[in-house]
């Protein structure tokens, strides 16, 4: 059995000898800048002080290079994007779909599970197709989609208003932000 850690990805620096500039605009490990020196002098001050010479913005004029620890610098880097990954939070676009002559029960119940979805912070797309003749009749499915607008109310917003798309009515729905 093989187990694979995942390291986060971050884009990676170079170091030291890798870094192919003439010139380079050098900021010490304390933040003080020193200038714009060799990349030569400014490998010689890096391993005097026995630490490593980072190009952080390799697209500048010149490129600014950073005496620092790289060992710690990729670790905290990993570190503020696991904690930056934590805090994200992707929205999925859940689906409900009705028809136009749907009874009350059936509507609620379907109602509860948009309410469900819309308080985990899911948005929810909610489509009624019409079927045959019934498109002849598409001020039947706007009254079932303004009653479920009035079911699902307390807890959300409409997103988008019901429009017809082809053969369907369809509206989205969004989550109330009450902070």
């Amino acid at each position: 059995m093989q187990s694979t850690l995942e390291v986060p990805t971050i884009k990676e620096n170079k170091i030291n000898e890798e870094i192919r500039d003439k010139e380079v605009r050098v900021i010490d490990e304390n933040g003080q800048m020193l200038g714009i020196m060799s990349r030569d002098d400014a490998l010689a001050l890096a391993e005097e002080r026995k630490l490593d010479l980072v190009n952080i913005s390799p697209n500048a004029v010149p490129p600014v290079c950073k005496i620092l620890d790289y060992g710690k610098f990729r670790y905290e880097a990993q570190k503020r994007e696991k904690e930056a990954k934590k805090k994200q939070r992707t929205i999925q676009v859940k689906e409900i779909r009705l028809s136009t002559f749907i009874e009350e029960h059936d509507i609620e119940v379907k109602a509860a599970t948009a309410m469900k979805f819309l308080k985990d912070g899911d948005k929810v797309k909610v489509s009624l197709r019409f079927r045959g003749r019934e498109l002849g009749h598409t001020q039947l499915g706007r009254e079932v989609m303004e009653k479920f607008i009035e079911l699902c109310s307390e807890v959300s917003t409409v997103d988008k208003k019901p429009n017809m798309e082809g053969r369907s009515l369809v509206m989205f729905l969004a989550p109330k932000n009450d902070k």
